[in-house]
């Protein structure tokens, strides 16, 4: 990098154009850029230097040590810069793509950050430069444009600096009416944002204030509210909520009674703005007041919001009396923002009244999110809750009445009157019934498990009703009064509803309910698993909602086993899982041994389940799906025959039919599919197995540990799946364990105080681990291209070398003579030629190489990002300047 700056310039760029990225070139804003304090010659070298950060006292810069020292900008970057500054500037220029100047802009946010803007612009006048080159008439990109803006409003964010620029009047010409406000490029959504975004950069400090309002930004920001992008428009609204808690800092914080006519006068302009956007009858200008408040709550809990809200509720409140309500979802977001306050919540404001005649006059569908949100409030009213319960079961409540089962069970929480209104909205059509249904229960779901649901709970009312929908979805309900007969037209075959209902009546399984209506969930879920017409995915709901089910059955007194009644219910759901199992949809056999092996690892061990399970053809077809055409279901069928093997669950095939046969050993099967499977799930499933199988100590495995292990670790290492050979890793790591006898703590690479063990004893522990090559496959691993495997290896290695801390063999690590081939095998290795096989190495051996790797330095930059070099400023300014040609071809960054 010892070239001067113009000889890094594209051949189009003649030294002509460079010199307009110098002070003292015509149009120079800024006078005799040398005469300002802290001026120092361009070509001179930076080093390290104390910078005080914005706004800190003398001492930030004097007495607070090296912590704040920040390298402003190194001098290969420093020469680089004016060369692409250039480039930005000049409309011939190809130029960069949008991502390059995202991390442009990210670089130098980090210097301001750390140090001094105004010191950055006197180190670099080059950016001067190409923020007065882009108000010039040109037809320049509109990225770079978007950029320039960005990169001032992030420089003006110091105050120094902001005055510095406003000497030349840089800021009023790129963010007032003189700037691309009134050019064509204003058409251009990227400009608009970054704009926006330039403001709200420059936001930070009270001289901004009196430039917004000066410049008339603060009126942009408003026409840009209702922009035709919504990024543009979302941002807008986000600036005025910044624009309005930095103009209320001072004043209003101090003095919390403080009436709005005293605020500034910034905030008084936005405040008058949002209030006549609330008067309008346009719905587009109510959504947007309502979302500045909404984010204006959400983010500021000064006492200010109070007298803000204090005042706005009432143009709030008299939404609620037109017909319908405007802007209903963005009115629901501001009231749970509003009470979610810890400033407003806490007050006399009638917050909980506005909540009330909300939850009333919003519809069924309106209302529920609003309901959700009261109810999850920690603190609120108890009558407002009983409301807002009310609300939400309302749907439910017409489901029953519907069909003549109990009407009135849940009455005690009907307290709104609203029984019409959610009766018509559920006859409406089909689509308004069907989403009123999913999104009740799909509420209701979310609301179950919390600690402050509503008390008493309904549950056998919510399990009734949840039965009955669910029976209205299948046609086997018998609907008695034409409110019925429609909601069963409706609801008969709707795959959306049957998921949401079976989603919700498994969350009730955490709760008790009548003999009665459990025997019903049985019923009704025995009826969707055994029904040609259910779905894929419905099928893969009711098994997950039958094995909570079953799960949250009491267990017989004395005993670990089911209880009789899910018993039954399993001898009758038993025989229907082979014909799952034989599905030619993939997905519904994935399902079925997906809940095959959930029920084995949950009753695998007790009588009744195993005599029901080992009299059905389950078994058998659960090994015939090892070879099915489906990767998933291959995966799955391994899961599950380990299980079954695990539990002695594998019927051998010595039968009658099979007579002398002798039983195939799954071991070996699941071998051949961990070396020959195309696909990589079943190869995972299977390395999980065989990690599962060693450390339970099956049968299969204690025969000959070491066989097995070896032979998992020759396999796995000639994956091509990182995932398989880091399985391999956790493997290794279980035999080591039960090899040495010392269970590895929390953090596998944590060193713990040695233990005073004989050579003898330890060396003769690590020998089973030398037979199996275990120290090969973790040395090879260490340098494995996919960096959790690496870091696996490097934590199982750290690991062994803290258990062998007091390790001394006959002779010390230097005089024994494999050491050095050892590490001389490992380096080329490491370079990449790991064709030579270590063999089998002594544990004095190993314990020397282990002492003289430096692991910690290796787990280090294995923590390192990948591309921390190519991240660096230097490779993104000659990556840049490589795309037109400004560096030659072996000083390009191509990585």
């Amino acid at each position: 990098m010892g070239r001067g700056v113009t000889g890094l310039a594209p051949a189009c760029l003649r030294a002509s154009q460079l010199e307009l990225f110098s002070p003292g070139a015509p149009g120079w804003p800024f006078g005799d850029f040398h005469a300002l304090p802290g001026r120092r010659l361009c070509g001179r070298p930076l080093q390290i230097r104390q910078v005080a950060r914005p706004g800190a006292g003398p001492e930030a810069a004097e007495g607070r040590g090296a912590g704040l020292s920040s390298l402003i900008m190194d001098p290969e970057c420093s020469q680089l810069l004016p060369a692409l500054c250039s480039v930005l500037a000049d409309p011939r220029q190809p130029v960069t793509d949008d991502t390059c100047l995202e991390k442009l802009l990210d670089w130098f946010k980090t210097i301001t950050e750390a140090g001094s803007s105004l010191l950055l612009l006197q180190e670099n006048p080059c950016l001067l430069g190409l923020l007065c080159h882009v108000l010039k008439p040109q037809d320049l990109s509109p990225r770079v444009l978007a950029f320039s803006l960005r990169l001032a409003g992030m420089l003006a964010a110091q105050e120094d600096c902001f005055q510095y620029l406003q000497q030349g009047e840089l800021l009023p010409r790129l963010f007032g009416e003189a700037g691309p406000l009134g050019g064509a490029a204003w058409t251009a959504p990227s400009v608009r944002s970054g704009w926006i975004q330039g403001l709200r950069s420059l936001a930070h400090h009270p001289s901004a204030l009196c430039f917004l309002a000066d410049c008339g930004a603060v009126d942009t920001i408003f026409s840009l509210q209702g922009d035709s992008s919504l990024f543009v428009a979302s941002a807008a609204g986000q600036l005025l909520v910044h624009v309005l808690g930095l103009s209320l800092q001072g004043p209003a914080e101090g003095h919390p009674g403080l009436q709005t006519g005293d605020w500034p006068v910034c905030a008084q302009k936005i405040v008058s703005h949002i209030e006549e956007s609330l008067r309008s009858a346009a719905t587009p200008q109510i959504t947007q007041a309502l979302n500045v408040l909404t984010t204006t709550f959400g983010h500021c809990h000064n006492p200010w919001t109070q007298v803000l809200w204090v005042r706005l509720s009432p143009l709030v409140a008299r939404l609620l009396e037109k017909d319908p309500v405007p802007a209903a979802h963005s009115l629901v977001d501001l009231l749970l923002s509003v009470a979610r306050s810890p400033v407003l919540s806490s007050s006399s404001c009638g917050l909980w009244e506005t909540l009330a005649q909300t939850l009333s006059h919003l519809s069924p569908t309106q209302a529920g999110p609003l309901a959700l949100g009261i109810l999850k409030l920690q603190e609120c009213p108890q009558a407002l809750r009983a409301q807002a319960f009310a609300v939400l079961l309302q749907p439910l409540t017409c489901v029953l009445e519907a069909t003549a089962q109990a009407p009135g069970l849940l009455d005690s929480w009907d307290g709104t009157g609203g029984a019409s209104v959610t009766v018509d909205t559920l006859l409406a059509s089909k689509a308004a019934c069907v989403g009123l249904l999913c999104r009740t229960l799909a509420h209701l779901e979310l609301l179950q498990p919390l600690p402050q649901r509503p008390s008493p709970w309904p549950q056998a009312p919510l399990l009734g009703a949840t039965v009955t929908i669910l029976r209205l979805c299948s046609g086997s309900a018998t609907p008695t009064s034409d409110a019925g007969g429609h909601l069963c037209a409706f609801l008969v075959g709707c795959v959306r509803v049957q998921r949401a209902a079976l989603d919700f009546l498994g969350t009730l399984s955490r709760g008790t309910g009548p003999r009665e209506l459990v025997t019903q969930v049985f019923a009704v879920l025995l009826e969707y698993l055994t029904s040609p017409d259910s779905s894929p995915t419905v099928l893969k709901k009711a098994f997950q909602a039958t094995f909570r089910w079953l799960q949250s059955s009491p267990e017989t007194p004395g005993c670990s086993d089911l209880d009789p009644h899910a018993q039954l219910f399993l001898r009758e759901l038993l025989p229907v899982l082979p014909k799952r199992l034989c599905s030619p949809c993939w997905e519904v056999r994935d399902s079925g041994l997906e809940f095959l092996t959930q029920m084995i690892g949950r009753w695998g061990g007790q009588a009744g389940f195993r005599r029901a399970l080992l009299a059905s053809e389950v078994p058998e077809l659960t090994e015939q799906l090892l070879r099915d055409p489906e990767s998933y279901v291959r995966a799955s069928a391994v899961a599950a025959m380990g299980q079954l093997s695990s539990q002695g669950l594998r019927v051998t095939p010595a039968s009658p039919e099979h007579p002398g046969g002798q039983q195939k050993s799954l071991l070996a099967e699941l071998l051949h599919i961990l070396s020959t499977d195309s696909e990589g799930f079943p190869r995972r499933a299977v390395m999980h197995v065989f990690t599962q199988w060693l450390r339970d100590g099956h049968a299969d495995v204690a025969a000959d540990t070491e066989r097995f292990v070896a032979r998992v670790l020759q396999v796995a290492s000639q994956d091509l799946d990182w995932e398989v050979r880091a399985q391999g890793l956790e493997l290794a790591l279980v035999f080591l364990e039960q090899t040495l006898g010392r269970p590895s703590s929390h953090c596998p690479y944590a060193v713990t105080p040695p233990v005073a063990a004989p050579p003898g004893p330890l060396a003769q522990a690590l020998r089973p681990l030398c037979r199996v090559q275990l120290f090969e496959f973790a040395f090879r691993a260490l340098f494995d291209c996919d960096r959790p495997v690496a870091q696996k290896s490097c934590d199982l290695l750290l690991f062994l070398r803290a258990q062998t801390a007091s390790y001394s063999g006959p002779q010390g690590s230097g005089s024994v003579p494999e050491v050095a081939s050892v590490e001389a095998a490992l380096q080329r290795w490491q370079a990449g030629d790991q064709g030579q096989p270590l063999g089998y190495l002594e544990p004095e051996v190993v314990v020397a190489v282990l002492r003289s790797m430096d692991l910690e330095g290796l787990r280090g930059a294995l923590a390192e990002s990948s591309d921390r070099v190519e991240k660096s400023p230097q490779s993104l300014l000659q990556d840049m300047l490589a795309t037109v040609g400004a560096l030659g071809e072996d000083e390009a960054d191509c990585y």
